[in-house]
């Protein structure tokens, strides 16, 4: 489902997350997974200590960023830029808005 509902997501199939910015995506949630999991691991220990749980709760906020600046960017350059072709500008920009309210 998009920010614009489930019923003009199918109107606009072809308006999908480029592969690359896809790949770049999934790595960064790995990342971001790899940190949850230390973090899990930090909190079973009664001896972990309160500063290194929060430097790794830190890169996983710091990795799910990167995960919306790779999805914001991939937005950006595959559908922003091309929406004046498409003659879908007004609708492109209100998207737009509505992305970067969600980051």
């Amino acid at each position: 489902m998009t920010v614009r509902g489930a019923q003009q997501v199918t109107e606009r199939e072809h308006l999908c997350m480029p592969e690359d910015a896809r790949k770049r995506a999934r790595r960064r949630i790995a990342i971001a997974r790899g940190h949850l999991e230390s973090i899990q691991k930090m909190l079973e220990d009664p001896h972990a200590y309160c500063v290194d749980v929060l430097v790794q709760l830190k890169a996983v906020q710091g990795a799910l960023s990167g995960v919306g600046e790779v999805v914001l960017r991939g937005h950006l350059e595959a559908h922003v830029v091309t929406a004046a072709a498409r003659g879908d500008t007004t609708e492109m920009i209100d998207e737009l808005m509505e992305a970067i309210r969600l980051r």
